[in-house]
């Protein structure tokens, strides 16, 4: 008799932070996510036949989300998770950068300086001599 696939797992529950946008009030906060990770056991538990053992041999490494919904922290509308990935291997993860290492490349691929912000409006240029002459002959 083959083997729940839950006795292949260590699970342990994670909370990770992502950034929602509400489709009510369209303003975007960051909200925590509940997660399970599903860490593979070192050995095969006992009373595995031949199946179970090919089946063990190509498990990875999983999250698997649990909350679906979310509540805006703005209006308090619940509004659906809008990404279709509820479930996430462990080593596809480990390469993705992070919010922060996304924003400095994107600032050193447009050539701006890393600590600057957006420039402030410039000074509006002078108004031509020939605009500011009073009109003469009109009727």
């Amino acid at each position: 008799m083959s083997l729940d696939e839950r006795a292949f797992f260590n699970e342990r529950p994670e909370t990770r932070k992502a950034r929602h946008q509400c489709p009510r009030c369209k303003r975007t906060n960051e909200y925590s996510v509940r997660w399970v990770r599903r860490s593979k056991k070192d050995r095969l538990p006992g009373g595995a036949d031949e199946q179970d053992r090919a089946k063990f041999a190509k498990l990875r490494d999983y999250l698997l989300r649990v909350e679906d919904e979310l509540t805006c922290a703005e209006c308090g509308k619940r509004f659906e998770i809008p990404s279709q990935q509820s479930l996430v291997f462990v080593d596809q993860m480990a390469g993705l950068p992070n919010d922060e290492e996304l924003e400095r490349e994107i600032q050193a691929a447009s050539g701006e300086p890393a600590g600057v912000q957006e420039p402030e409006a410039a000074a509006k240029p002078a108004i031509p001599a020939r605009f500011l002459r009073k009109s003469t002959g009109w009727k």
